[in-house]
């Protein structure tokens, strides 16, 4: 008899957390062993659980999904990664496939495919929304450096430069810089509109 595969699911809506839980469930060799709704629980319980396999969606409080596999994948190497989430974005492949994901679907894949993608992902396989790759390459990489990028995610609430340099300990002249940089690399006219672009693509 083969070993059951243990699963942790990580998703901040809890209905939509346990009818997944509900679906791998059905599976005869696997079982979803903890469920978390934070992205900042997901290492401990992946660590307590000894896992083989982690779900985790994107949007999460706490720490992104993203984040969470980057973690994962440095402390316990041998947990498989699954990013499954609501954003086809092609920006959030590059960033999931450069924190250590295996696998990256959306959630309207259908629950069939999500259990075989458990199961390829265990045997060494890499598993890839098809429509997202091609998306992604078509797309090109990020353009904006990790400092645009922080500069941008905490322009996104309206905050003045003054506020920004504060908040960021850096001088109202550079963080005018890179926000010029940044708006010119995804020529938009303003600040508002490159973050709009940039969480379009999931680049923040």
């Amino acid at each position: 008899m083969s070993r059951t595969i243990k699963v942790l699911l990580a998703e901040d809506q809890s209905m939509v957390r346990e009818a997944l839980a509900a679906l791998l469930g059905l599976e005869p060799d696997i079982e979803v062993v903890a469920q978390v709704a934070r992205g900042d629980e997901v290492l401990a319980a992946a660590r307590a659980h000894d896992v083989d396999v982690a779900l985790l969606d994107i949007e999460m409080p706490g720490m992104t999904g993203i984040e969470a596999a980057a973690e994962v994948h440095e402390e316990l190497p041998g947990v498989k990664l699954l990013i499954l989430t609501t954003f086809g974005r092609p920006g959030y492949l590059r960033s999931a496939m450069e924190s250590g994901a295996d696998a990256f679907l959306v959630k309207d894949a259908p629950a069939a495919q999500l259990a075989a993608a458990v199961r390829k992902v265990l045997a060494g396989e890499r598993v890839i929304d098809p429509t997202l790759a091609a998306a992604a390459l078509a797309e090109g990489a990020n353009p904006l450096t990790d400092r645009e990028r922080e500069i941008l995610r905490a322009a996104a609430d309206g905050s003045t430069n003054a506020e920004l340099a504060k908040a960021l300990h850096l001088s109202q002249g550079t963080v005018r810089n890179y926000l010029s940089t940044a708006i010119q690399k995804l020529a938009v006219r303003n600040r508002a509109e490159a973050v709009r672009i940039a969480r379009e693509k999931g680049w923040l």
